[in-house]
């Protein structure tokens, strides 16, 4: 068993369509049904999307208490200092609610259609790890200095820190490789992939998990310190499935895609608690 003893998340995952509004009814649909978390995809070159940042800022002000997180960030059209800024003052803004879910980065043709650099998939884990590097240290503002980075992909001359979010912010890493598993041990708050990425589905949870443990283990730290997510495009799993994912696999966040309001209040109401319940009860 791997249960890494996290309180368990229920979330949604919303297409962030530019068509109409429905992302934002979607968000509200969930935040009143009582989900902790509302996600949504970041591809700033889709114009088909809304504008991520922009929508979670909107979902924010329309919402109360659910929680609100890109999945994942687009971090190569995003500069790591001004994702900082912009992270915490969503923070500041929303009480507390914003996670930073972030990636590596990926269809370059299209990153750099925008503009972006385009970077080997080594290359853009080595620029991740710079950023979440950065973007720690500008919400750092209990240290004294400004902060300097000069690095292979991001250069920060003194950018004075701040500001502090309003809670410690998890910064979530989706990830799938060997690489940027490790590195999601050693610097990441959470783990966050999608179960149809997985490439033997739960099969590979026991040796993804051990890559990131490792990753965890040779920078100092606790393996319990991240947080395991997981995506669920297509939702037909029962509570005991859920549970089990918890008590065997440690996956202790569930955000499931689709945008059918009904399967988030199904997943609010029914499948939360049961699920709940029972890892209460197996962890005594």
């Amino acid at each position: 068993m791997t249960d890494y003893g996290h309180d368990l998340l229920f979330g949604a995952f919303v297409t962030p369509s530019a068509e109409d509004r429905a992302a934002v009814d979607l968000a509200v649909t969930a935040d009143r049904a009582g989900l902790d978390l509302v996600t949504f995809q970041d591809h700033p070159y889709q114009p088909s999307f809304l504008d991520t940042w922009t929508l979670m800022s909107y979902v924010a002000a329309r919402t109360s208490r659910i929680r609100i997180a890109a999945n994942v960030t687009n971090l190569a059209l995003r500069p790591p200092a001004v994702l900082a800024r912009a992270a915490a003052s969503l923070d500041i803004l929303s009480g507390g609610r914003l996670e930073l879910g972030i990636g590596a980065g990926g269809f370059w043709d299209a990153i750099v259609s925008m503009g972006g650099r385009r970077l080997t998939a080594g290359q853009s884990i080595e620029a991740l790890g710079e950023a979440i590097g950065i973007i720690r240290d500008l919400w750092d503002t209990d240290s004294t200095g400004r902060v300097r980075h000069d690095g292979e992909y991001y250069q920060v001359s003194g950018a004075k820190r701040g500001p502090k979010p309003a809670h410690d912010i998890g910064v979530w890493v989706g990830a799938y490789k060997p690489r940027i598993l490790a590195l999601t041990g050693a610097q990441g708050d959470g783990w966050l992939p999608s179960m149809e990425y997985l490439p033997d589905g739960v099969a590979s949870l026991p040796g993804m998990n051990a890559r990131i443990d490792e990753g965890a283990e040779k920078a100092g730290r606790s393996p319990a310190a991240v947080r395991r997510l997981m995506n669920f495009m297509r939702f037909d799993y029962s509570a005991e499935q859920l549970a089990e994912l918890t008590l065997e696999y440690g996956i202790s966040g569930f955000i499931v895609g689709g945008d059918d309001p009904r399967s988030y209040e199904r997943l609010a109401a029914e499948v939360a608690p049961e699920v709940r319940d029972l890892v209460a009860k197996a962890r005594g």
